[in-house]
């Protein structure tokens, strides 16, 4: 199955989660089709094929 992981094209097995590609992460929030995903949906939200995900990271500024 191929989905678009922060603009790359990625291949990934059948059933993958949102929780697969942002194991224990702290500081970030992830999206999937420009819908940010809670945290505690991380397990339960499976990936589709075409789907784009965004891993975005919080910064702080100066």
């Amino acid at each position: 199955m191929l989905i678009v992981f922060n603009g790359r094209n990625h291949n990934v097995p059948e059933n993958y989660t949102v929780s697969a590609l942002a194991p224990n992460q702290r500081g970030v929030a992830v999206s999937v089709n420009r819908q940010i995903v809670p945290r505690s949906q991380w397990p339960l939200t499976r990936l589709c094929d075409g789907d784009h995900v965004e891993i975005l990271e919080a910064a702080q500024g100066g």
